[in-house]
């Protein structure tokens, strides 16, 4: 039947409590997983390695829905591997979060008066590390609350002392290989984080500002331009034009007088610029601006920088120690007083980069900065993929990838903190530059300073997948353990941390490429598809919802939601039916305990089995292989919800109350279905494992003896089918459902009783006689028995007496009641879609909406005269 081994099974300890309490279970129980070692893995080993490594959250972080999310996915996938006999390794770890830790301590810093300059480097950093080991990695306990199967004798920290050779090695490498370079560009500055950031870790929103036009020049050489950023125009060194640009053409390689200045600037012909856009002409700010700044290098213009680091002027005048905005609004009063305005459009809409994390607004601006010179690890992140070394799945998420990798820009990595990896970078006193390696020493002397620059934190994190299992050194979990198999991730972070990993992989493990399947998820959502927020009341602590309803019903609820690549809405009734859900898994499993369900002993042959004992073990054997491709195809959502079914109404409903008789009856036909719901209850706590450990793994171990469910083999499919049982049990579900249909709609109590003829002769249902009076509670017809109804039902015949069991002539006023508001409703469906003029306004959604309340009236109007003509004759 089914393919199960076991541990060598003993009698339960104790009966299950009659209620299930997940507070009471979840922490001793994961404890306790801890400390017998189940997700250690063994270098050793010689089972096949199965690797995962986690995304490092940040040092300052705490668990919220999208790492309960995720890491829920990652425990799900690495629970299964291990019971399918994989060596399984779930790799824990933080990131140290450069800015963001950085950040939090300058503020605890503030609050004693002080900043990190009056600490001093040295010590500060030195005051980093305190708060870390004090307050940082809240979110590891967290996650043993969750469940998370991880390794923790392997946790590692972006900062500790292995991966800062491994940071080093390969800064080392890259620099001696001409792939990283020092040099000025235009970069992100972030005026209150007081650092560079790059590219993706800029946040764009629309933000209310004001369009200004204004005459530069006099006379026939005046020139209009327009800009949202005023202030910058004190660091203009060209106005630049279309070289095509009749307009133009006579003041090409002229000067002309720039306002509110003692200067001049040229006005130069470059393609760049659009002359169908605005006037045609763009002043030009190489300091302030990336493609002001290609526009200089290609002329030579002069980049003049007018503001310091906290964006404040610096340009000596009337506007020196203006904050930039402060300076917009002066500049423009100036401007306009002197006539230069000739347009001002206020508010003006237009998309503002911020700072991702203090949200400030992003100043462009031309630093010294070092450098990763991507194209060439770029193409092979982009090779591997395509080659189908690496697959993306959905795979639909590939063009993304591909979109980045292939048009990639230059990495600016140095970051102007003091809490990071510093740049082994030591410059001497007559212009010396040297990389230090980590077996290199520093040069000493005079005049010989270290750089003062960190790397950017995604710099260490990108190394993650093989400087954790200790690269550079040739260690036997790098040899076991690498390349890991899955990087399970939000699709938000392809950019900032899948790409690098690609890089960086692929370079320093020489072209073996970091992991072998990218699985890209969606991002956590409130119940109505949007973004949750503190602001907006509706960001939610995942561990309120585990204090309320337990670790195992957050973990479904978020298992359940997870489609591939796509966003997960989520409410707190979502978690309560899953919550639901674990209580049914408990007591129906108190029941088959209460009635002899046993997995001690083969299965019996199939000719010893019911035809319900056989519907529900072919069904069994279909569910574990449609599990198993659904865990292969990433399908999280799909295969929760083929466990829910299977377990909630095919196991705990229908083959629980199909074998209540048999229970009752007692015998050897009761020992075998005890057995079988022993077989079925064994099986279906272990496809359920992965999601729900706590819960399973309670019930599992009262019910076979086992050790633990986590080191248990995990279910196969032994191929048994019985289709022809299937269908006899699915022709009984009909009758059951129709009859308790018709009950339900006479107005009928669940528990009243009902004398009633079955006419099961020739049909496969006869032997169910015995069960499907009991399911519909009908009483044997009696000798005054008399006909009301008769239903039809596959192949059956069922005739209820209902005389005195309902108010016939009550019951046809309440129907027809119905009748009349169901015809009522079709009438103005109907309506609707018939108006033309109707049709070509509403949109398709709503135009679907009415068309389903047609077919539902219809639907109505047929059920409610098929019960008028099924009541009795007055």
């Amino acid at each position: 039947m089914t393919e199960n081994a076991h541990q060598q099974p003993s009698a339960p300890d104790s009966e299950l409590p009659t209620q299930y309490a997940p507070a009471d279970v979840e922490g001793p129980l994961y404890e306790r997983w801890v400390e017998r070692g189940y997700f250690e893995a063994d270098a050793k080993s010689e089972k096949p390695p199965y690797t995962i490594v986690i995304p490092p959250p940040n040092v300052t972080g705490s668990l919220h829905l999208g790492h309960a999310f995720q890491h829920t996915l990652m425990d799900a996938l690495t629970r299964r591997k291990r019971m399918q006999g994989f060596e399984s390794l779930w790799l824990p770890g933080m990131d140290h979060a450069g800015i963001a830790t950085q950040n939090v301590v300058e503020r605890e810093l503030g609050k004693e008066g002080k900043s990190r300059h009056d600490l001093g480097r040295e010590a500060f950093v030195e005051r980093v590390w305190q708060w870390k080991d004090e307050y940082g990695g809240k979110i590891l306990g967290q996650m043993r609350r969750l469940g998370d199967g991880v390794d923790w004798t392997r946790e590692r920290f972006t900062m500790d002392e292995g991966l800062s050779q491994a940071v080093q090695t390969i800064f080392k490498r890259l620099y001696d290989d001409e792939l990283i370079y020092r040099a000025e560009r235009i970069i992100n500055w972030c005026p209150r984080c007081l650092t560079a950031i790059s590219d993706i870790e800029v946040e764009y929103q629309d933000d209310d500002g004001e369009l200004v036009s204004m005459k530069y020049g006099e006379g026939d050489d005046t020139i209009v331009v327009a800009t949202t950023r005023a202030e910058t125009m004190l660091g203009d060194t060209a106005v630049a034009v279309h070289p095509d640009d009749e307009r133009y053409k006579h003041l090409v390689g002229r000067h002309i007088k720039l306002p509110l200045t003692d200067r001049t600037i040229p006005v130069v012909a470059d393609t760049h610029v659009d002359p169908e856009f605005g006037t045609g002409a763009v002043k030009v700010t190489p300091a302030h601006d990336p493609n002001d700044f290609a526009i200089g290098q290609r002329h030579d213009l002069e980049s003049l920088t007018v503001m310091d680091e906290r964006g404040v002027i610096t340009v000596h005048g009337p506007f020196e120690g203006l904050d930039r905005f402060e300076a917009r609004s002066a500049i423009v009063a100036a401007l306009r007083a002197d006539g230069r305005i000739v347009a001002e459009k206020r508010p003006y809409v237009h998309s503002v980069g911020h700072c991702s994390r203090c949200k400030t607004t992003i100043e462009p601006r031309l630093s010294m900065q070092w450098w990763v010179k991507v194209a060439p690890l770029a193409k092979a992140a982009g090779d591997a993929v395509r080659d189908g070394r690496v697959k993306i799945h959905p795979q639909e998420m590939e063009k993304r990838y591909f979109d980045w990798v292939d048009n990639l820009h230059d990495w600016c990595i140095s970051r102007q903190l003091w809490w990071g990896h510093r740049i082994p970078v030591w410059y001497g006193p007559d212009g010396e530059v040297v990389c230090v390696g980590p077996d290199d020493e520093p040069p000493t002397g005079e005049g010989w300073t270290q750089d003062s620059d960190v790397l950017d934190t995604w710099f260490s994190s990108g190394l993650w997948p093989f400087s954790t299992l200790g690269w550079p050194e040739q260690t036997p979990d790098l040899k076991k353990f690498y390349p890991t198999d899955v990087l399970l991730t939000g699709h938000d972070i392809i950019f900032f941390w899948v790409a690098r990993m690609m890089m960086f992989g692929l370079y320093a493990m020489d072209g073996e490429v970091p992991f072998k399947t990218i699985a890209l998820t969606g991002l956590v959502r409130d119940q109505f598809g949007k973004k949750m927020s503190k602001s907006s009341g509706t960001a939610v602590d995942p561990l309120d919802w585990m204090n309320a309803y337990g670790s195992d019903a957050v973990r479904f609820t978020l298992a359940r939601g997870a489609n591939p690549g796509t966003d997960v809405p989520i409410g707190e009734d979502w978690v309560q039916a899953s919550r639901n859900f674990a209580n049914k898994i408990w007591n129906a499993t108190r029941f088959a305990l209460m009635n002899g369900a046993t997995i001690e002993g083969e299965l019996p042959p199939a000719e010893r089995l019911s035809a319900t004992d056989r519907w529900i073990l072919s069904r069994l054997n279909k569910t574990i292989s449609q599990v198993d491709a659904l865990y292969d195809d990433f399908q999280f959502a799909k295969l929760s919800d083929a466990l829910y079914h299977f377990a909630w109404d095919e196991v705990f409903d229908w083959y629980v109350e199909l074998s209540k008789t048999t229970f009752m009856a007692g015998g050897e036909p009761a020992k075998v279905s005890g057995r079988v719901l022993g077989e079925v209850l064994d099986v279906t706590l272990k496809l359920l494992h992965p999601i729900v450990p706590f819960v399973t793994e309670t019930l599992w171990t009262t019910l076979t003896g086992g050790e633990s469910i986590v080191i248990a083999d995990w279910p196969k499919d032994s191929g048994f089918r019985d289709d022809a049982a299937e269908k006899e049990i699915e022709t009984l579900q009909q009758v059951i459902t129709e009859v308790r249909r018709f009950r339900a709609d006479q107005g009928l109590q669940p528990g009243q009783r009902v004398p009633a003829r079955l006419t099961l002769t020739g049909t496969a249902l006869a032997p169910h006689e015995a069960a499907i009076r009991q399911l519909l509670r009908l009483q044997p017809e009696g000798d005054a028995f008399a006909a009301t109804a008769t239903l039809p039902v596959g192949g059956a015949t069922v005739a209820l007496d209902l005389s005195g069991t309902i108010d016939v002539a009550a019951e046809r006023k309440r129907l027809a009641k119905d009748l009349a508001a169901a015809e009522k409703e079709k009438a103005q469906a109907a309506a609707k879609l018939g108006n033309e003029a109707f049709l070509a306004k509403a949109p398709d959604n709503v135009v679907d909406k009415i068309r389903g309340r047609l077919s539902k009236a219809d639907e109505d109007i047929d059920r409610i005269k098929a019960q008028l003509e099924s009541l009795p004759q007055q």
